[in-house]
């Protein structure tokens, strides 16, 4: 039986608080992939794929989620960021078999239980910055800048208020409202 003092000491060792691990832990939220879909029962929000596997789509969130980390942003928008993928897919065979493909090498890279198991972001990112050249992780990435950040619903979550020009432009808007210099 391990002791409260040893297992912080073995905390302490490891640089990892249980605050932090906590902290860590909970930064994955619960996807369920159920046939042709993907659940996040925690948040109410779900995602059906025609052409890609669930899981592949699963992994995509993740990916995405890793490649622009924004710990205030759910899991649906990154979920709606790469549902493009899927629609592509659907069009292009290549393109399925781009992101297939691209996602069963992460799985392979990551080991047993794949891409979604390993449990410490720092593991993840060192496995896309391994795949940062190929084609799969340029599509994935590229794609992300456009539909992550083109989400009016993730705006407010930035602070960004949208376009000014319909509402007289910045310079009567704020345009010197710099709070935080």
């Amino acid at each position: 039986m391990v002791t409260i003092y040893e297992r912080k000491l073995h905390e302490r060792q490891l640089g990892l608080s249980r605050r932090e691990l906590l902290k860590r832990g909970g930064a994955g939220a619960l996807l369920i992939i159920s046939g042709t879909a993907i659940i996040s029962p925690e948040h109410a929000w779900g995602l059906e794929t025609s052409a890609l596997k669930p899981e592949t789509m699963a992994t995509l969130i993740q990916v995405a989620r890793d490649i622009y980390p924004h710990d205030q942003v759910p899991d649906k928008y990154y979920a709606i960021a790469v549902k493009g993928h899927d629609e592509t897919a659907a069009k292009d065979p290549a393109h399925k078999e781009l992101i297939e493909k691209g996602v069963a090498d992460l799985d392979k890279k990551a080991g047993k239980g794949g891409y979604r198991a390993l449990g410490w972001e720092e593991q993840r990112v060192a496995l896309l910055k391994e795949v940062e050249k190929t084609p799969f992780f340029q599509a994935v990435r590229g794609g992300l800048v456009v539909s992550l950040y083109n989400q009016k619903e993730v705006w407010p979550i930035f602070g960004y208020e949208g376009e000014s020009f319909s509402k007289g432009g910045y310079i009567a808007r704020g345009f010197d409202d710099i709070e935080w210099l």
